[in-house]
């Protein structure tokens, strides 16, 4: 399934490449050489993909796993074979809840980015509607004598994730702290989240939605299409069928996509126990989409697919970075 998942987002890799060598001698050489001065923080509702964050294991990004715990258990993201866990959990009616990383985890990460010899760190975190995660990252920076800027996203999964690239990419070409966090800022503000949940129930359970909309969800057999904005979860449309609202679910990514530029949307597609589903629809949206680059297929990370459920389904909506041109050789 990894190969699947990495496969389906080559223009990715691609920038992996260009990141690597921009210190590199032998570089592309319209990219000067540059110190990165600059270390990202963020934490796993980003949804990076494994590849991207392997690759940058000098200290330049750190991801902080968020806890979710099953029963009386404590899992972090990249736990062996969590998502079993979560899944067996939450068909089984176990309890599952999530907690934010400890302003400690924080703290630790960016004494670390100080002893790599960083001078400064962009710290961008889940929307601090739906966690305190940012609240500890604040914290956390008061404690540490190196500069850090806290960003929130606003946002989940892939959307925070695209603006975290983008951080990480102007910090690979030596743009200042406050360079690195307006580039990140700027292209959150062009993402969109689209997701479709076969049952409100986990989000309720979580404290994401009022216990009024979970109920009328279940009584009436409600399929609902939700929203992210301006950090919350909101409703978007209600449909009678999961047949449905997985086609209105296309026909709202394809209408946002049509108001942006020719070839500017990227697009990310999440899921939790059903990844044919998520095959099938990356497949027609690419599609259907012309010059849309391959969608990536992946997963949701733990702390999002324990308030989703299984058989959720998430397309992200983005564009490319400002730093992409910076960066092409």
């Amino acid at each position: 399934m990894a190969e699947r998942e990495h496969a389906g987002w080559p223009w990715l890799r691609d920038r992996l490449v260009r990141l690597r060598s921009v210190n590199r001698p032998g570089g592309p050489p319209a990219v000067p050489a540059a110190v990165v001065r600059t270390a990202v923080v963020t934490d796993s509702a980003a949804a990076l993909p494994r590849e991207w964050v392997d690759a940058l294991a000098d200290g330049r990004l750190t991801v902080i796993p968020m806890p979710v715990m099953v029963g009386d258990e404590i899992y972090g993201e990249g736990d062996d074979d969590i998502a079993g866990t979560i899944a067996v959990a939450l068909a089984s009616g176990q309890t599952v809840k999530t907690s934010r990383p400890s302003p400690g985890q924080f703290e630790q990460a960016y004494r670390a980015a100080l002893e790599r010899g960083f001078e400064a760190v962009v710290s961008i975190h889940i929307s601090g509607e739906l966690s305190g995660t940012a609240d500890s990252a604040r914290l956390a920076a008061t404690r540490v004598g190196i500069p850090v800027e806290v960003v929130d996203s606003r946002t989940v999964g892939m959307a925070q994730g695209m603006g975290v690239q983008s951080a990480v990419e102007a910090a690979a070409v030596g743009l200042s702290a406050a360079e690195v966090r307006s580039s990140a800022e700027e292209r959150l503000a062009h993402t969109k989240v689209f997701f479709y949940v076969p049952s409100l129930e986990q989000l309720r359970r979580g404290g994401r939605i009022g216990t009024a909309a979970s109920l009328l969800g279940t009584m009436f057999s409600i399929k609902p299409l939700l929203g992210v904005e301006d950090g919350r979860i909101i409703p978007l449309e209600k449909v009678r069928s999961a047949a449905r609202a997985v086609a209105r679910l296309e026909e709202l990514v394809a209408a946002d996509v049509g108001k942006r530029g020719a070839g500017k949307a990227r697009l990310a597609v999440h899921h939790f126990g059903n990844a044919g589903e998520a095959e099938q629809l990356a497949r027609r949206l690419s599609t259907s989409l012309d010059g849309v680059a391959p969608v990536q297929i992946s997963s949701l990370p733990a702390v999002l697919a324990a308030h989703a459920g299984l058989g959720v389904l998430a397309v992200i909506v983005g564009e490319g970075s400002d730093a992409d041109d910076a960066l092409s050789p």
